[in-house]
């Protein structure tokens, strides 16, 4: 499962990201509520953990867009306010849950685990699938009928897009901007280190897809013929 997580607190979003990656999710963290806006416009993300108070947009109008935009993403909002007024306004705005700070790892993980369940019926396993080859998003289990690999987080998440992006090429530097972040200082190579890492096990299964660099342009899932 993937989140977004937009908190602009550099603390306490490193600490929430490597909580949900622990427990297999997929996060990418962002820090302000225009990245947030970007992030949803170019991803497919399956909740949203939202602070309210952020530079350049804040939770509040982040949601108010998202929601007259039709996203029915769910959004679990995070904030230092406990006024009883505050917590209307972001339910009433569109917010699925509200979680004050500062808040237990336990109750974080049950309101997000309840808050996704409300939107997918109780089925929260899905995956991915071309030519022979699925990424199970559950469990980050990459598999063909002759086998399978657990990824690791960021071969996960390229072996994600790569998937959601069948036989288009995507550059370099989206890898990096969606994995790393926008402000990451992670160099380009970087991206063609997992993208071997994520080869080999390919080839390993016996895949019939395979993943294609072009120069100087960046990388595209193709079955092969």
């Amino acid at each position: 499962m993937r989140i977004l997580f937009a908190e602009d607190e550099r603390s306490l979003s490193r600490a929430v990201t490597a909580l949900l990656e622990k427990n297999n999710y997929s996060v990418d963290p962002v820090y302000d509520g225009e990245e947030a806006l970007a992030y949803l416009e170019a991803g497919n993300y399956d909740a949203l953990i939202l602070d309210i108070m952020m530079p350049k947009l804040d939770g509040l109008e982040v949601l108010r867009r998202l929601r007259q935009a039709g996203n029915p993403i769910p959004v679990l909002l995070l904030t230092a306010k406990s006024e009883v007024e505050d917590k209307v306004t972001g339910l009433d705005t569109g917010a699925n849950d509200y979680l004050t700070k500062p808040f237990s790892t336990a109750e974080l993980m049950a309101r997000i685990r309840a808050m996704t369940r409300s939107q997918t019926g109780g089925q929260v396993t899905s995956r991915l699938t071309l030519g022979n080859i699925t990424l199970n998003q559950a469990t980050f289990e990459l598999s063909s009928p002759h086998g399978s690999f657990r990824l690791a987080n960021k071969e996960y998440q390229m072996m994600e897009l790569l998937l959601r992006n069948p036989r288009q090429l995507i550059p370099t530097e989206r890898f990096v901007e969606r994995i790393w972040g926008y402000d990451s200082d992670v160099e380009l190579n970087v991206v063609w280190v997992y993208i071997s890492y994520l080869r080999k096990k390919l080839t390993a299964l016996k895949a019939n897809i395979q993943i294609k660099a072009t120069r100087n342009a960046g990388y595209s899932l193709e079955e092969q013929t």
